[in-house]
């Protein structure tokens, strides 16, 4: 076989199911081989839709999401989802290709991304992206290249990986034995999970034990290493409150007995008062970034008065942003396992302060039954139909923040959002991409601007036979750019034209659906989860309620609520 067909076996191999992409370069040679193989392509409209269904497959299975297309165009369009991935730890890998032109490489470049003279250099853009990246030459090399990129994706802190394919070594025929040797795909990729040392671990549960107002802070790296059931262990075990960073919503049952909410600058202000009642903190899985922390509010965490210990399979993450007293190095479920066999503890505080915590993620707006739909009110409806089989994809902006406060989930896994690097029309895409990788019912949520963005996602639900349900909640403008300006009408380019998205819909194939009051929400919700056909409903909602006004935290206000 050539090393195209190998490459193909090494993806059957590795069990890899769909892979995401758009044909053209080197990567053609691949696409070739896939019709025979057990691979199904998704092809949507271009690589930027398909680079966010491969981090959103990632992100959802734990095993890495296969981007695939010609090299101009997965280090440009094709760059947010290997964004989104690297920042929101998502097992990823790219297999794309430098457009290299042979004996015409040294002349006046056409697409050519190998780095050479007057060309693009594609390896350095990837290698600001990616965890790791290869550009091998020769058949061997690039068969190897492909293994360490998949093992290499979820070793450690998953995240991005690519392979560059380089040449004739895409269509030279393979060896059948060389020296270094190509072993099995499966035997190359084995990773092992990391655990923390006895000693730590013992002065954890010291401190945990010891603990009079215990709180758990879950990040991404809880959903990373699928850590649920450890999770709620420990908490239990220690009578811990549990809080969560925007990227670990739905890490923890929102409607449990010591849940607390959703922390940050727009998060719980119930939430992020548990944390600063807390005398220690257990932080799982989680970087703490600036709206994590209220942007340093002095007043939120205080490492002088708090004891912090800090748990992540990144040494870096570790005592990073804030002094922690005590590091836990290594995978999350490994970690919350020890600790959950290491010890307890019994308080009369956490249940009662995260029930009183909790009444955060109501608000009467949730009630309302004004025209235009108030955005709480929106929330709540799509509240009504969600369920534990039920996943939700937020995007950035407004929406996000709406749905971290008032959407209340009761089961694990329900909720991801754009929050790594942040993009606008993340959601429609990565709803795609659940709704291919599960049987669940599946609600995309985006403003009009994110939705714009990556509408054409609903072609390849429809062209695919799934039905996600799209909400967009539609203020016709960038909403939260908008509202974040200290003066009227001091910002351009913030409001858009009124796009008939029911129109586009049906175009597209799917169902179009306008509600402009809260009942005709409710119906249009039913029946998108009934729907054997993608539902896209254009929600007239409020612009005039204010995000930034309504939900920043009381911490957030003390550092004069920087721009986001």
């Amino acid at each position: 076989m050539n090393t195209s067909e190998r490459l193909v076996a090494s993806l059957e191999a590795l069990g890899v199911e769909r892979m995401f992409g758009y044909p053209g370069g080197r990567v053609i040679e691949l696409f070739d081989h896939l019709p025979e193989s057990s691979v199904e392509l998704v092809r949507p409209r271009d690589e930027r839709e398909a680079s966010v269904m491969a981090e959103m497959h990632g992100r959802l299975t734990g095993e890495p999401g296969v981007l695939a297309g010609q090299g101009p165009w997965i280090g440009s369009l094709g760059l947010i989802g290997q964004m989104e991935a690297r920042l929101a730890s998502s097992p990823m890998v790219t297999i794309t290709e430098a457009s290299e032109r042979g004996n015409y490489s040294t002349l006046a470049p056409y697409q050519q991304a190998r780095g050479d003279y007057g060309g693009l250099n594609l390896p350095k853009i990837l290698d600001g992206v990616t965890k790791e990246h290869w550009f091998p030459r020769t058949p061997t090399e690039t068969v190897r290249s492909l293994q360490l990129a998949f093992k290499h994706a979820i070793s450690g802190r998953p995240g991005p990986t690519a392979v560059i394919l380089d040449g004739d070594a895409v269509t030279a025929e393979f060896p059948d034995s060389s020296t270094p040797r190509v072993w099995d795909d499966t035997r190359q990729t084995a990773t092992w999970k990391a655990a923390p040392s006895a000693d730590d671990v013992a002065a954890a549960t010291l401190a945990l034990e010891g603990a009079e107002r215990p709180v758990i802070v879950a990040g991404n790296g809880v959903h990373a290493a699928n850590a649920y059931d450890e999770l709620q262990t420990v908490a239990e075990g220690y009578n811990a409150a549990v809080v969560t960073s925007y990227l670990g919503k739905s890490t923890f049952p929102e409607t449990h007995e010591l849940a607390g909410g959703v922390i940050g600058s727009f998060g719980h202000e119930g939430a992020n008062q548990l944390v600063s009642d807390a005398d220690v903190l257990l932080v799982v899985g989680c970087r703490l970034n600036p709206m994590d922390t209220n942007w340093q509010a002095p007043t939120f965490i205080r490492p002088d008065e708090q004891t912090i210990v800090h748990a992540d399979i990144e040494p870096q993450n570790a005592g990073w942003v804030y002094p922690a007293e005590i590091g836990l190095i290594g995978d999350a479920a490994e970690t919350l396992r020890e600790l959950a066999e290491s010890g307890g503890n019994d308080n009369d505080w956490a249940e009662s302060e995260a029930q009183e915590a909790r009444k955060s993620f109501h608000a009467p707006e949730c009630e309302s039954d004004a025209v235009p739909i108030l955005p709480q009110r929106a929330v709540a409806e799509i509240q009504n139909v969600i369920d534990e089989d039920t996943i939700v994809t937020a995007d950035s902006g407004n929406n996000r923040f709406w749905l971290l406060n008032y959407l209340q989930v009761s089961a694990v896994e329900t909720y991801y959002g754009s929050g790594g690097v942040g993009g606008m029309g993340w959601a429609t895409p990565a709803a795609v991409s659940a709704a291919l990788a599960t049987d669940k019912h599946v609600i995309g949520v985006t403003g009009d601007g994110g939705f714009a963005m990556t509408m054409t996602s609903v072609e390849t639900a429809v062209e695919h036979g799934v039905s996600p349900t799209f909400v967009v909640l539609n203020d016709t403008s960038l909403g939260m750019v908008r509202q974040m300006q200290h003066g009227p009408d001091d910002i351009a380019g913030v409001e858009f034209h009124d796009t008939d998205f029911t129109k586009v819909a049906e175009a597209f194939g799917a169902v179009g659906t306008r509600a402009e009051t809260p009942d005709e929400l409710a119906d249009a919700l039913a029946d998108g989860k009934k729907s054997d056909r993608p539902t896209v409903i254009d929600v007239r909602i409020d612009r005039d309620q204010d995000m930034a006004e309504t939900l920043q935290s009381s911490f957030y206000t003390t550092v004069g609520g920087l721009h986001e």
